[in-house]
């Protein structure tokens, strides 16, 4: 049985309208097998109250004067006596042995003898004067009666069961057409019940749905959704719900807007910070510069130093410029919106990075037409820059570095960055994007790293609309950038 067909995965509707209707179907059959088992009780009382005057009646007509003509083992033939009615049976018993067994007919004709087996089974029934149930074989079911008579034979007397049991099994009938009209109508009712009464959970879960599909991880999220006031009383259990969620959708805004004023000031402090530290890294790095460039001779010590300052500068430099960027982007600063030609960004990226690393082996895939995409220019360069320099920065020379570009139908524009390097761990894959985020064991480095480079991509990859993902094992790691063709 498949999952969505078992009961616990049922809707709270559906589980309460077939709990009502199990109900129902209980309560019902109890109803009917009671009603059948009293009347039953009821008509199988007055059968033996009919029983006990048919006895009666046979024993003072066979106790009477004889008729004209007599039977075999009885002085006269209870069958023909006054008041006896169809299906009654008579039998007398000498000695164990039954010396005479008859019936009328429940149709016209006169009365019948007995198979031998129906006599047999005559024989067995006790004299203690109280009615007893048989099944004659083909003659049916019987309430039978047996009497000692004064010259010590028993006499038995029966009357079929026959009127009872149809008249039970038409109750039967009956009963179960009434309960099966009834259980339908009471589903179609209840349906319409618990439909309208389930009506403001069904409103209050939609609240939630809606608050569910709020982007509350990023930006400023007014969070105005609430639980209206008719849905939200406090003497209804849907109310109580109501006004809880409501208290924590209250709860959940102030801690997004203390979020936000968190991020906010955070934010505009590395714009600031980043904003500020231009200046005296570019007097550093004019310092160090000038005193290189001095004719003057310094001792090597202090060369070596001076040039370590002037390296560190620039790093420094290209720190603050990657966090201004990013603060820019955080901000929602907008982009250029320009055509874009990919396939030239592709050539000219891939072109510098072979300068940059020659133990490297770089490959293209491209189309034969040029790929163009709305956007900025010097974002989408740094993104392939940067895409192009996490390669080469965390895989050994050797290693094959293919860039693709292609155009889907429906999908946009696709560019990967695919390498046959040891690969990402698969503990730092989630977290591949986020900031300052280094996976120095998993892929050698041969130089520093800032860990900004992917968290600026897939930055600039969303403000431009698009998405950025990655796969990873070893001897295979590919990036994959999905640009729409237009913003």
């Amino acid at each position: 049985m498949s999952s969505s067909r078992h009961p616990r995965s049922w809707s709270l509707r559906k589980r309460i309208i077939a709990e009502q209707m199990a109900l129902l179907t209980v309560v019902c059959l109890v109803i009917g097998v009671v009603t059948m088992l009293a009347l039953r009780d009821f008509q199988v009382k007055q059968l033996d109250d009919q029983l006990t005057h048919a006895s009666e009646r046979a024993a003072g007509f066979r106790d009477g004067p004889p008729p004209q003509g007599g039977i075999p083992g009885a002085r006269n033939n209870p069958l023909r006596g006054p008041g006896q009615g169809p299906g009654t049976l008579i039998a007398f018993v000498n000695g164990g042995s039954v010396s005479f067994a008859g019936r009328i007919p429940l149709g016209q004709g006169s009365e019948e003898s007995l198979p031998a087996s129906a006599s047999t089974q005559l024989a067995a029934v006790p004299a203690d004067g109280r009615p007893h149930t048989l099944t004659l074989g083909n003659v049916g079911d019987y309430r039978l009666i047996a009497t000692v008579m004064s010259d010590g034979s028993r006499q038995i007397t029966g009357l079929p069961l026959a009127g009872v049991n149809a008249t039970v099994l038409q109750l039967g009938f009956v009963l179960g057409g009434v309960a099966l009209a009834g259980l339908l109508i009471a589903g179609l009712v209840g349906a319409f019940i618990v439909r309208r009464t389930l009506t403001p959970l069904q409103r209050v879960a939609g609240i939630a749905t809606r608050v569910s599909e709020l982007p509350l991880h990023e930006g400023e999220v007014a969070l105005a959704v609430r639980v209206p006031e008719q849905d939200a009383n406090p003497h209804t259990e849907v109310g109580q719900v109501g006004l809880a969620l409501n208290r924590m959708l209250g709860h959940i805004g102030a801690a997004l807007t203390a979020r936000h004023a968190t991020e906010t000031r955070v934010r505009q402090f590395v714009a600031d910070a980043s904003h500020e530290l231009r200046t005296p890294l570019a007097a550093i790095r004019g310092y160090a510069e000038l005193t290189r460039r001095s004719g003057a001779e310094v001792p090597p010590e202090i060369a070596h130093a001076m040039s370590r300052v002037e390296s560190e500068a620039d790093r420094m430099t290209v720190l603050v410029q990657d966090l201004l960027l990013l603060a820019r982007l955080d901000a929602g600063r907008p982009l250029e919106d320009a055509e874009v030609d990919l396939t030239r960004l592709v050539l000219d990226a891939v072109s510098d990075a072979r300068i940059a690393a020659q133990g490297h082996h770089w490959q293209l895939e491209l189309p034969a037409e040029p790929v163009t995409v709305v956007g900025d220019v010097d974002r989408l360069h740094q993104v392939l820059a940067n895409l192009l320099s996490n390669a080469r920065t965390h895989t050994p020379p050797g290693t094959t570095v293919t860039t693709g570009l292609s155009v889907s139908p429906g999908r946009g524009v696709e560019l990967t960055v695919t390498d046959n390097g040891p690969g990402i761990w698969a503990e730092l894959l989630p977290d591949v994007f986020e900031r300052f985020a280094r996976g120095d064991g998993s892929r050698s480095r041969a130089a520093g790293s800032t860990g900004l480079g992917l968290s600026i991509v897939s930055a600039v990859v969303e403000a431009h609309g698009g998405t950025v993902g990655v796969a990873s094992e070893p001897g295979k790691t590919r990036f994959t950038v999905r640009l729409p063709a237009r913003r």
